[in-house]
């Protein structure tokens, strides 16, 4: 007999809500330098090559801040470092619109780095604590499709700012978006009704517990992989759609600042893949995923080898489709599979993922200066090759209680 899913709460509809739009905004900020290499390079004298690692160096801060909001959050909720970071946020906004030098850019993306990372370590986290069942795998496909989104929305701007307005105009209008964006959160995040902030005014805010957190989950064989995996297939997706903007601005295809945004449309597909990743994984398991969806990344990068526009736009559509439904997939397992410490074993889930962004911008330059995109996707292959064995091993792993698996 089938099972009746329940329609969700009103709170639960603006939390669900509340924690998109604030993703959106996080990932617009996180994004908006990667639609905006032309006009980078420009306003601050640099080769867009050496623009990418703006994106590399904002991933890596971020990263190791995921650490930190995790254990935060278990300290003091869930809801106010979120709105304490946004709030920040846009004071750092402020302050890029006073940058002339890319060093003081660089340092002034390091530190949005670190608050960028208050949403995606407690979104997952958040939504563990006030859901349950169907509406926590709904919760995580939406919230991961909002990601998508937020990505595509701050890409598309970037390129409409490098097409149309100089750098002090573009992070005017960035400062107002971030803005509207947290006014928003800040009205629709509910009060958390299940997660009891700890009180620390009597004791140390880092415990022996914090690092036993996340030992533990570090202990797990198969966290440690699905972290891997989650790493080495962003490495590879995030840093491809950079490249590929180099390679479309040059002969024979001589696209315009904006126009050779229209790439990152493609991860409209990862938005539906993201959306629907709950509704596969329930009917194929984790099995049938992981393996469909590494087959369309491989099959993706592959296709853009032919290098016309329909093959390069076709492969990339392919290649966000299985990297999303891989890596809503993952992101939901781990924080079902966390039956304690859940925000951190989410935060190192996304410590290993941004990582992963950090490096693949450096890991790939090389051989895009040797052999241009063939370079960069002979890079992309070999990445995904090594990620596969992980997924076989993650596939042939002992197998245990995972509700996430099951038809």
């Amino acid at each position: 007999m089938k099972a009746v899913i329940q329609p969700l709460k009103r709170s639960e509809a603006r939390l669900i809500a509340g924690l998109s739009l604030a993703s959106m905004v996080i990932f617009i900020n996180l994004y908006l330098v990667q639609g905006m290499l032309p006009l980078i390079s420009t306003s601050f004298e640099i080769t867009m090559s050496h623009a990418t690692l703006l994106l590399s160096a904002t991933s890596f801060t971020m990263a190791f801040s995921l650490l930190i909001f995790a254990v935060m959050s278990d300290r003091v909720g869930r809801k106010k470092p979120i709105l304490v970071s946004l709030i920040l946020l846009c004071v750092t906004d402020v302050f890029a619109y006073f940058i002339a030098d890319f060093n003081q850019l660089l340092s002034l993306r390091l530190v949005q780095g670190v608050l960028l990372a208050s949403v995606p370590a407690m979104a997952m986290a958040y939504f563990k604590d006030e859901l349950a069942g169907h509406g926590l795998l709904k919760a995580g496909a939406i919230y991961i499709a909002a990601n998508s989104l937020g990505g595509i929305a701050g890409r598309l701007l970037g390129g409409v700012m490098a097409q149309y307005l100089d750098w002090q105009q573009a992070m005017l209008l960035l400062t107002g978006i971030t803005l509207i964006g947290t006014a928003l959160a800040y009205y629709l995040l509910p009060v958390s009704h299940f997660c009891k902030p700890e009180n620390i005014s009597k004791k140390r805010f880092f415990r022996r517990t914090d690092f036993n957190g996340f030992c533990l989950h570090l202990g797990d064989a198969k966290m440690r992989l699905i972290y891997l995996v989650g790493g080495i297939a962003f490495m590879v997706m995030v840093n491809q759609f950079s490249y590929i903007q180099l390679h479309l601005m040059q002969a024979p295809f001589n696209m315009g600042r904006f126009e050779v945004t229209l790439i990152f449309l493609c991860y409209l597909s990862g938005t539906y893949a993201s959306y629907h990743s709950a509704k596969w994984v329930t009917s194929h398991g984790l099995n049938g995923v992981f393996k469909g969806a590494t087959l369309l990344m491989f099959a993706g990068s592959l296709l853009t080898i032919q290098d016309t526009l329909l093959s390069i736009y076709v492969g990339f559509l392919l290649s966000a489709f299985g990297f999303f439904l891989l890596h809503s997939s993952c992101n939901a397992w781990v924080a079902n599979r966390a039956e304690h410490h859940r925000a951190k074993a989410t935060s190192l889930y996304l410590c290993s993922y941004y990582l992963g962004a950090a490096v693949g911008g450096p890991y790939l330059l090389p051989f895009w200066h040797q052999w241009g995109w063939s370079g960069v996707v002979l890079a992309s292959l070999l990445a995904l090759t090594l990620m596969s064995f992980v997924i076989v091993k993650v596939l042939h792993a002992k197998p245990d209680a995972e509700p996430l698996v099951t038809a």
